[in-house]
């Protein structure tokens, strides 16, 4: 009865807050405010007039991510988002001309290096160390012609708020945020680096990449844990090679193949740029297609047509070292356009959503086994057929057969047996209220349009997903649990505490 109450508190909250917003934010209200343009280039120009201050943010969604990295070649995606913020032929350089000589006597000096090392044996050391230091050589030439951080120093004395990207498996996204007057120079700045991309300090980055996955991975059992995991999951499909990238791939792409990326994915019809605040479409259309008319057309890249085969085997991973117990598992699932993409949610709500969900009541508050407990998806990523994971952190005292066993346990409760009319009713109210408070919020209302128009070729989507969500019955979920939760289509992946450095704890010694 308690938790009932909990419930029905939830959602007459919930109702409150979407009532209290909705009237502005419904699909009419946003269909007067948002003009759409494709430029002749393909790029797509989104536009929402929100005068509530002079400011604007936007989103650059490109549609291309990790999962694109030519093979052989992993973490170039992650490569190409660094170069855009080294800027383009007239910033960020005291002589261009000068510069592009000096960039190319860097890609041959780096060529001469590569094939040495690639020799059969690694090459000659000493030939090696002749040919790094011309290396070297060529990239402190080349660092003379360059003005550090100049593209940021410019944008950042104009106001620019939140300057960052990410590179996503699918996409790679570009924003910030800026006073409405200086929209002129944001289009300069964006649609320069988008068009005019040069190949500025690419191996000092490469380095960094490289320092990045020490970090995220090499260096944290997790990031190990997670990427071993996802290869194992997936056989045939990207999605199970490392996103930042395998090291020996990272560290020798070039920037000759970067910049073949680049032509590849970063023409107009793959990119969507959503622009929302103090803007009006009619008075700054004609300037922002002047500037990201610049952006080179072309076909559309292809699609990936590799599908991931059914997986027909139950498969696991399990590190034993002297770390932080963690347990994980997931089940092969749609990509965000499969009729059940709603149900997905809904479930994920059930089982991890607050402190009334299911998975933190049994096992972190019931029987105390874990410090934290969800299930969510999609993962890696949605553009294509992914998993919905379930993962615990054990308690001291507890192992990741315990949590296994709990989870399991969950999952039968929801297979066998119609979730509640209330944790239903809490799942669509609070998927309206988060879809309605994040359109409150200029960035993430560019995030979502640009995704939205991305890909479903219409924002409007956007609002046609709450439809999807209040379709969702008890069956839907009953059926979808039945249909995927199944020990054939499962990989789970745990670190457990070597035996013998507990059994060295105890009796006093080491190992």
């Amino acid at each position: 009865m308690q938790e009932r109450l909990k419930a029905v508190a939830i959602v007459f909250a919930l109702a409150l807050l979407v009532g209290s917003r909705a009237r502005s934010q419904d699909l009419k209200s946003f269909e007067q405010r948002i003009t759409t343009k494709v430029l002749p280039n393909g790029l797509t120009l989104l536009i929402c007039e929100r005068p509530n201050a002079p400011v604007f943010s936007y989103t650059t969604f490109v549609n291309a991510g990790d999962v694109n990295d030519p093979n052989g070649e992993s973490g170039l995606a992650h490569m190409f988002e660094h170069l855009a913020f080294k800027g383009t032929s007239a910033i960020g350089t005291t002589d261009y001309a000068a510069e592009k000589m000096a960039l190319a006597k860097v890609e041959s000096a780096n060529d001469a290096y590569k094939a040495e090392y690639l020799r059969t044996g690694g090459g000659d050391p000493r030939e090696l160390a002749e040919l790094k230091k011309a290396f070297i050589n060529a990239q402190d030439e080349a660092q003379k012609y360059v003005i550090p951080n100049q593209f940021t120093d410019v944008a950042a004395r104009n106001g620019a708020a939140g300057l960052n990207a990410s590179t996503g498996l699918d996409e790679t996204e570009f924003f910030w945020s800026m006073p409405e007057n200086r929209l002129e120079l944001w289009a300069w700045l964006e649609s320069g680096r988008l068009a005019d991309t040069v190949p500025r300090e690419f191996y000092k980055e490469r380095d960094v990449v490289i320092e990045e996955r020490r970090m995220r991975t090499d260096s944290n059992p997790i990031g190990r844990l997670i990427e071993q995991f996802l290869a194992t999951a997936y056989v045939a499909h990207n999605y199970g090679r490392s996103s930042i990238g395998w090291p020996s791939e990272v560290g020798l792409i070039t920037a000759t193949e970067a910049m073949e990326f680049h032509k590849k994915y970063y023409v107009g019809t793959n990119i969507v740029v959503a622009i929302v605040g103090d803007v009006k479409a009619s008075e700054v259309l004609p300037m922002l297609e002047k500037y990201f008319s610049r952006v080179p057309g072309g076909p559309k890249p292809e699609e990936m047509t590799t599908i991931e085969p059914k997986q027909f085997a139950e498969k696991s991973v399990v590190i034993r070292e002297q770390s932080q117990p963690f347990y994980i598992e997931a089940y092969h699932r749609p990509s965000y356009r499969d009729p059940d993409d709603a149900v997905y949610d809904a479930i994920s709500d059930i089982m991890s959503n607050g402190r009334v969900s299911r998975l933190h009541r049994s096992l972190v508050r019931d029987q105390q086994i874990a410090a934290e407990a969800k299930g969510f998806s999609p993962f890696p990523a949605d553009k294509y057929p992914n998993l919905f994971a379930f993962y615990a952190v054990p308690l001291p005292g507890h192992t990741p057969a315990e949590v296994r066993e709990a989870i399991h346990s969950e999952i039968d409760k929801l297979k066998n047996t119609d979730v509640s009319d209330e944790e239903l009713a809490v799942f669509k109210t609070r998927a309206r209220a988060g879809l309605l408070q994040g359109l409150g919020d200029n960035q993430e209302l560019a995030d979502a349009l640009a995704a939205a128009q991305t890909r479903y070729g219409d924002w409007r989507d956007l609002f046609r997903q709450l439809d999807r969500v209040d379709k969702v019955t008890k069956a839907d979920v009953r059926r979808v649990a039945n249909e995927i939760f199944i020990p054939s289509n499962r990989t789970s992946a745990e670190i457990d505490m070597e035996p013998s450095l507990v059994a060295g704890k105890k009796d006093g010694g080491t190992k």
